[in-house]
């Protein structure tokens, strides 16, 4: 979704960005890092803080970029002229998404010696999905993902024929994961350099995501939960062919929205920004219109996703870009069946499609 009212929001930075290779300081020890991706979305922001651990001065890195050979010329541009001769001490990673977790081996590899080994910290849920998405590729594309689009209507043979190829996505991506972890969860207090960050799980874009919030700063590393310009993509994989992760995620975004106003919010993609309360309010608006439209489709006959991504996504998409919106039509569908509005049934073509449930009228007083 672009958003319309970004009015509303303020970017402190304006449109400063670092030069790949380079950082731009937007609080006291916090540094942006920005990398490139070959998609659409063609950037992620990474975060350096000063640190402090076990005694050694340093670094943490939040969030790695995919492995590929030009994020790793990049953050080695990085390493030579932005760490003011530091090593990096551990590497945090707010979930499991390919562009999050990709370089996670490298980087703690990269930064381990025989007296010191850089550790990766996440959640338990995202390094162990991780760890299953490498050892069984076809999770995240494959015969299984194909089936999935099948039964939500997918039709077109060539798309589907893609889909089914497409059964190394993640493991380009992400070739490896670090043997050993840190877990963070819910409610962890992480004493990062001088300053501590409160842990904050959000659920519905990844299996247990975590931002970062610190209060003497003020600032909150989002992570894919809260993003300035576009809404965080929610989908329903194969994996879990009956989830309902766009209810998870609404109810996490409740849950931010208790942080301090004026807090400055440190987004995976697009600009730094203040104004999170009036972000997860549009965030919230736009979703119930999402919902509103699914409602009134299916109100005029029985619908599967398929038939509902052009009204929710109306423009052209590539592959890459529809298996993305039809995962996230099944997850607006998800949320209002489960929620009991709306009933599905599998037809004799083996297609979920979903209508309006009937209920009963309230008895007379």
């Amino acid at each position: 979704m672009a958003n319309s009212r970004e009015a509303e929001l303020h970017y402190p930075l304006g449109d400063a960005l670092p030069a790949l290779g380079h950082t731009l300081e937007v609080a006291p020890g916090v540094r942006w890092v920005r990398m490139q991706l070959p998609f659409a979305l063609d950037h992620i922001n990474l975060w350096l803080l000063r640190d402090r651990l076990e005694g050694r001065e340093g670094w943490t890195i939040v969030d790695c970029g995919i492995t590929n050979p030009a994020t790793i010329a990049a953050w080695e541009q990085v390493f030579a002229t932005e760490l003011e001769g530091l090593p990096v001490l551990r590497v945090l990673v707010t979930h499991m998404h390919p562009d999050h977790i990709g370089l996670a081996h490298w980087l703690t590899q990269r930064w381990s010696d025989g007296a010191h080994e850089c550790r990766l910290w996440i959640s338990a849920t995202d390094y162990h999905a991780a760890r299953v998405a490498i050892a069984a590729p076809t999770t995240f594309g494959g015969d299984s993902a194909a089936a999935h689009f099948v039964r939500h209507g997918l039709k077109d043979p060539d798309s589907i024929a893609k889909v089914r190829a497409r059964s190394n996505y993640y493991v380009s991506m992400v070739p490896a994961v670090p043997e050993r972890f840190r877990r963070l969860m819910d409610g962890n207090r992480v004493l990062i350099g001088d300053h501590a960050w409160q842990c904050h799980a959000g659920y519905g874009h990844a299996p247990e995501h975590i931002a970062l919030h610190c209060p003497e700063l003020n600032v909150l590393i989002s992570g894919d939960m809260v993003l300035p310009r576009i809404s965080t993509n929610v989908m329903v994989i194969d994996l879990e062919p009956e989830a309902d992760p766009l209810t998870l995620y609404l109810a996490s975004l409740e849950r931010l929205r208790a942080l301090p106003e004026g807090a400055l919010v440190l987004p995976s993609h697009g600009r730094p920004f203040t104004g999170l309360q009036q972000r997860i309010g549009q965030l919230r608006d736009h979703h119930d219109e999402r919902y509103a439209e699914v409602m009134a489709a299916c109100a005029e006959r029985p619908q599967c996703a398929t038939d509902i991504v052009p009204i929710l996504f109306n423009r052209a998409l590539d592959l890459h870009q529809l298996t993305f919106a039809l995962g996230e039509t099944i997850a607006h569908l998800h949320g209002l069946w489960l929620a009991g509005r709306l009933g599905r049934e599998l037809g004799a073509d083996g297609v979920f499609r979903f209508a309006p449930t009937r209920t009963p009228a309230p008895a007379r007083a």
